[in-house]
């Protein structure tokens, strides 16, 4: 008996989102095995996911209005893993998705709202639209302003997906900008931007952004994940102003995945604004890490893959780390880790933040 349409459509959805990848990435455990239990009973994804922050945002909302702030902030932030999680398989012209993405924000701003310091929402202008983040500060430093890491995301997993990680920066008094470059997330879905080949000049633009913010030390490195872990390998390759670039999950050739799950191709038309989707295909072969590029990638360098990984293959990793001319270079590999190590979170959280410490303060 052939499975039905819905049931196939389910299991794709836990497949790319499994338990250990929303948990480790700030989704609480009890909203995700009612996702699973739900949809395996044939409800919509994304009708589960609202429903689950709609309950988180009104839990949220009465801890606030009884003064248990701390609360409210977490509830606020359960709420918008959610919407995140949830507005992942829709389109971008479908109602629902921006509807969850409008509340996705709003609980991200209703949780920073109650950080200290709070976390701004921040907007750059860049080529007739905005690259959108969110800029997280650590609480003063006993001497010195803190240095900075620009966070990105992939394909799908945008910048709130990183927040946990984030936060493991944080408690070490480096402060985080959380991206949305072209073609992902904010910066798409309201601003219109879409990702091309001079992607690199959008991150020069933001570490141009952050270099003059007086609150900040002049001293930024960057942490990609996934596909976003390319775009930081290839920002550091193109601006000699970043200090350190770390690597998650990444690639040289982001086109690698069309090798392997070819159904891909509609989230590469979005991230690139190609309605055609060979064409779409085709200029996604132009993002590549050449042996030139590489050969000016000279900051500390720091390389996380898992070895079964095959959304982009561990040699393609190796390639990287090879290539580069970094003399302070470091590669960790997991041999049961899965893409960009979700189910080592932890471990690779602390070695993550520990690595930047090293490197981005008391630089002489």
């Amino acid at each position: 008996m052939d499975t039905p349409s819905w049931r196939r459509e389910a299991d794709a959805h836990k497949r790319a989102m499994p338990l250990h990848r929303l948990i480790g990435n700030g989704m609480n455990y009890s909203d995700v095995i009612e996702l699973y239990a739900r949809v395996g009973k044939g409800q919509p994804w994304a009708d589960i996911a609202a429903d689950l922050g709609d309950q988180n945002h009104q839990r949220a909302e009465e801890r606030r209005r009884a003064g248990h702030f701390l609360s409210a902030q977490g509830w606020h932030l359960f709420a918008a893993a959610c919407y995140r999680v949830g507005q992942v398989p829709l389109a971008d012209g479908d109602p629902r998705k921006i509807d969850m993405y409008r509340k996705l924000i709003r609980d991200f701003i209703g949780a920073g709202a109650l950080s200290d310091p709070p976390v701004e929402h921040v907007e750059i202008d860049y080529a007739g639209g905005a690259l959108c983040g969110w800029l997280l500060r650590p609480l003063p430093l006993p001497v010195g302003l803190p240095p900075v890491v620009i966070v990105a995301g992939g394909f799908d997993g945008w910048r709130e997906e990183y927040h946990v990680g984030a936060s493991y920066l944080l408690d070490r008094g480096i402060a985080v900008l959380l991206i949305d470059g072209p073609g992902q997330g904010e910066s798409r879905l309201f601003h219109g931007l879409h990702m091309d080949t001079t992607v690199h000049e959008a991150f020069s633009t933001l570490v141009d952004h952050l270099l003059i913010d007086e609150r900040l030390a002049p001293v930024v490195g960057i942490w990609g994940n996934s596909m976003g872990g390319y775009l930081a390998a290839l920002t550091a390759a193109t601006d000699n102003r970043v200090a350190a670039c770390c690597v998650t999950g990444g690639t040289i050739r982001p086109a690698e995945i069309l090798d392997r799950y070819p159904r891909f191709t509609e989230k590469v038309a979005l991230l690139l604004g190609i309605e055609d989707s060979a064409k779409a295909c085709s200029e996604l072969e132009r993002f590549l890490l050449t042996p030139e590029l590489l050969g000016q990638l000279n900051c500390p360098l720091l390389v996380l893959h898992g070895t079964p990984d095959q959304v982009f293959l561990i040699e393609n990793a190796r390639r990287l780390f090879d290539g580069a001319a970094a003399t302070d270079k470091t590669f960790l590999e997991w041999p049961d880790g899965d893409h960009c190590i979700y189910n080592h979170s932890h471990e690779k959280h602390v070695a993550v933040a520990d690595w930047f410490i090293d490197r981005l303060f008391n630089r002489s």
